[in-house]
């Protein structure tokens, strides 16, 4: 892995060394845990993806993908992490672009900015590996607290060199992306969307954006499945609970503490046992065998809200709830051995009791739920505990509440497993601050 350069203000260049050191560090603001390879996965409202991608063996083939993410906070400075995690071959990138989205598929004149890696215009990404960009400057973000930045899109533009071979993405974006036709060519300078016909409601090969903010600034990732991912959300609204809570500690602290997004939908704590480019699975590698590339690597992170185990009882998972109160402990001794200092905070699972899902709402997984939710509540293993359960259940039936069941983004009548927009503001609005940033709600 090769980290960027940091090139710092001129100002700060007056400053000793380690003074420079204590003012400013790299936060992770956004990220996207991958999984593939495509079209292996869970994606939400995907457009007919067989114009962009015709042969999911050859991949992106000579041409550009302009992925739209938006960063839960700004800095002067970027770098972004590009991967071939699951990738058969190597992943060569040159034409990388980064500027904000203006809509659609156009960027805003005058934005973009070219990304390098190395000093070079031009990246090549062995199968399973991954590659941080130099740092880049970001002149409209001159004034990172600036109240018209918050909620905006960038737009990161890159070129595929040839085939890519088969490709590792993130399934469930919830956010329309675009790509150019294949043998397009480099077409990432271009501000406009006229080269950008086809979209995407997923991300390639781009799992990772950092900014340069003052050290310290607390990173909180949500870890988990499909409704920390945002199925049943509204697509394009930000309204994933992790979405929600980064505008709760926003307005409670400003611009001052990042939220990041490591949810997979269909994910599993401790299956499947195998995972690799040749035996895919839906909903990705395991979290135990994912806790390093997801969490871990990323920078600066303070504390981890995780919510997982509903896929492990599933009738597609089947484990115990041992099993997964074990997976879980361990899982946590190794963040606490990896980050010291870590807060992980533990969620309670919401109802899947009568989901008209195939493999969810028995009564078999509701029992392995009451049991897991105890050890999330008493089990002292966390350094707090997020009670998502009482938000979202009715009492009455022992299902999600009737007005947080249809889906926010189809319209449809909903899967009574997945939480939509109502049943993840509920969540959000149940975590207190404290429990996540205590630093910053003892100055506040």
């Amino acid at each position: 892995m090769r980290r960027g350069l940091v090139a710092l203000p001129a100002a700060a260049l007056l400053l000793p060394s380690a003074a420079r050191a204590a003012r400013l560090g790299w936060a992770t603001v956004w990220a996207a845990s991958v999984q593939g390879p495509y079209p292996v996965g869970n994606p939400s409202a995907q457009p007919d993806q067989r114009f962009a991608f015709p042969d999911p063996g050859v991949g992106a083939r000579d041409q550009t993908l302009r992925m739209v993410v938006r960063p839960s906070l700004w800095g002067r400075q970027a770098r972004l992490r590009f991967t071939n995690a699951l990738g058969t071959r190597p992943l060569r990138l040159d034409g990388v672009f980064v500027g904000l989205q203006h809509g659609g598929a156009t960027v805003l004149a005058g934005t973009s900015r070219q990304l390098r890696f190395g000093g070079e215009a031009t990246v090549e990404i062995p199968p399973g590996g991954m590659v941080w960009s130099d740092a880049v400057a970001l002149p409209f973000a001159r004034d990172a607290a600036a109240p018209l930045l918050a909620g905006r899109k960038l737009a990161v533009s890159f070129h595929v060199v040839g085939d890519s071979g088969p490709m590792t993405w993130h399934a469930k974006a919830l956010q329309t992306s675009y790509v150019s036709a294949p043998g397009a060519g480099a077409v990432g300078a271009e501000e406009g969307e006229a080269r950008f016909p086809y979209s995407t409601a997923s991300w390639f090969f781009l799992d990772a954006l950092d900014m340069q903010v003052p050290a310290g600034t607390p990173v909180v990732v949500g870890f988990g499945d499909s409704i920390t991912d945002g199925t049943a959300s509204t697509m394009n609204g930000d309204d994933r609970w992790p979405d929600v809570l980064a505008r709760r500690l926003h307005a409670a602290f400003g611009n001052r503490v990042a939220v990041v997004n490591a949810g997979i939908g269909g994910n599993q704590v401790v299956g499947p046992a195998e995972y690799s480019p040749a035996k895919p699975f839906p909903g990705g590698p395991s979290a135990l065998s994912r806790l390093e590339r997801d969490v871990i690597s990323l920078s600066g992170v303070t504390t981890v809200v995780w919510l997982e185990g509903t896929n492990d009882f599933s009738r597609n998972g089947n484990a115990s709830a041992g099993a997964v109160i074990e997976g879980v402990r361990g899982g946590v001794a190794r963040l606490r051995a990896a980050l010291p200092g870590v807060r992980v905070v533990g969620a309670t699972l919401v109802s899947a009791l009568r989901s008209t899902s195939a493999a969810h709402g028995f009564a078999e997984q509701e029992q392995k739920r009451q049991v897991y939710n105890g050890f999330v509540r008493g089990g002292g293993v966390f350094d707090a505990v997020v009670d998502f359960d009482a938000a979202t259940l009715d009492a009455t039936s022992g299902e999600l509440q009737p007005q947080m069941v249809p889906e926010s983004t189809t319209g449809g009548p909903g899967d009574r497993l997945h939480p939509n927009r109502a049943g993840y503001l509920a969540m959000a609005n149940a975590i207190d601050p404290a429990a996540l940033v205590p630093g910053l709600a003892r100055r506040r």
